[in-house]
């Protein structure tokens, strides 16, 4: 239906804008008159009369003419739409040049699109962090390390902002310099949850914000399932990091591979309950997430190029392969099969490659190879390659 939607030019968002904010009007309402009316203005410019043999029996029925036209006499259309922009606040529409090609391309894509910040880039890849809002610190360990890892690889990073796994991945992904997109479940104008307000301020200043609800919209438990499918229209791949079974997570995952989306989890233990979302999506045919360095991989065989950020230098363990970064590459050449503490590796690395690693940023990677399966930790600071 919105292809058959006619191109919206600057001057007719105004009216768009007006046609989103008409109350009890809804999407496919929207759509249902824009196939027949071909643009917001010229729905505005009717008449009661004029506008009555567009509208179904139903329609009549429930006063949406006399909604629209008791709309216009209380909606200054420049004036508003001027107050929008004066907060920051972007407005898009299907047929905009603005409005993302990704989310154009969902059969049930949002008419209007309020943003603050930046949208994501058509071109760059994208994934989805999301997961369990009171993870564990296993949850929260591997969030930070894939929105970290990912972020400066150049993926853009989609989530809803909420508290716990989606959060966490959002703002590693920021403080890496990275780029990410809150995608609300309530108006752009409004933080929720407020504990995450820093985390909504970093959006808007380095990130973005979108909702497709009006202003003033206060989050409702029937507004988050909706906004899902936009998360997963924006990305190449939705990774699960924690998720019970019946998580609302997985409704994101539904709407994902209904769009011909990718999906991966992250495994955990068979009797974690935050890990049995994850294990029964892997069951059922979901990716194995082992590291970022899965994503990556995927995504350059999709398509997408990475200028240096991802090593092609293969670590054969276990029958698997491991794609390393160049530190990473490092590591494993002095690690040895007999267990070195994280002291003399260190030495090592600034004998054999001239790498002066600091101690945390060594144990940092040593943790990443372990859960990879290339290294396998002996005591608190012991490793051993496998």
């Amino acid at each position: 239906m919105k292809n058959l939607l006619l191109p919206i030019d600057e001057e007719l968002l105004p009216y768009a804008y007006w046609l989103c904010n008409v109350k009890g009007v809804g999407r496919k309402t929207i759509y249902h008159l824009l196939t027949q009316i071909k643009s917001p203005k010229a729905v505005y410019d009717l008449s009661e009369k004029e506008l009555l043999p567009f509208l179904t029996e139903r329609q009549k029925k429930l006063g949406l003419a006399e909604r629209l036209m008791s709309s216009k006499e209380n909606w200054d259309i420049q004036g508003t739409y001027q107050e929008l922009t004066k907060k920051h606040i972007h407005f898009t529409c299907l047929g905009h040049v603005a409005y993302p090609e990704r989310l154009a391309n969902i059969p049930d894509a949002p008419y209007g699109l309020y943003y603050i910040g930046k949208l994501p880039e058509h071109d760059k890849p994208s994934v989805a962090i999301i997961g369990a809002r009171n993870c564990s610190e296993y949850g929260r360990y591997m969030a930070e390390c894939f929105g970290r890892e990912l972020a400066a690889a150049g993926v853009q990073i989609i989530s809803g902002m909420a508290r716990g796994i989606d959060g966490i991945g959002q703002k590693e992904a920021l403080l890496s310099g990275g780029y990410s997109l809150g995608v609300m479940g309530c108006s752009v104008d409004i933080c929720y949850p407020e504990e995450n307000r820093e985390l909504y301020n970093m959006l808007c200043a380095n990130g973005g914000i979108c909702s497709e609800y009006s202003l003033n919209t206060e989050p409702q438990n029937t507004l988050f399932p909706p906004r899902n499918r936009i998360i997963s229209a924006f990305s190449d791949i939705v990774l699960v990091i924690e998720a019970k079974h019946r998580s609302g997570t997985l409704i994101t995952v539904d709407m994902a591979l209904e769009q011909g989306k990718e999906v991966y989890a992250l495994p955990g233990r068979v009797t974690d309950p935050l890990s049995d979302g994850c294990n029964r999506l892997i069951q059922q045919g979901a990716g194995i997430a082992l590291s970022p360095q899965d994503m990556l991989r995927t995504l350059m065989e999709n398509g997408f190029k990475f200028s240096g950020a991802v090593s092609k230098e293969k670590h054969h363990s276990a029958g698997k392969n491991i794609f390393l970064s160049d530190i990473q590459s490092e590591i494993m050449d002095v690690l040895d099969t007999s267990p070195l503490s994280v002291e003399i590796i260190k030495q090592q690395m600034l004998l054999k490659h001239q790498r002066n690693i600091p101690i945390p940023e060594l144990i940092n990677q040593l943790m990443k190879l372990s859960l990879c399966g290339g290294v396998r930790q002996m005591g608190n600071s012991y490793f051993m390659k496998v």
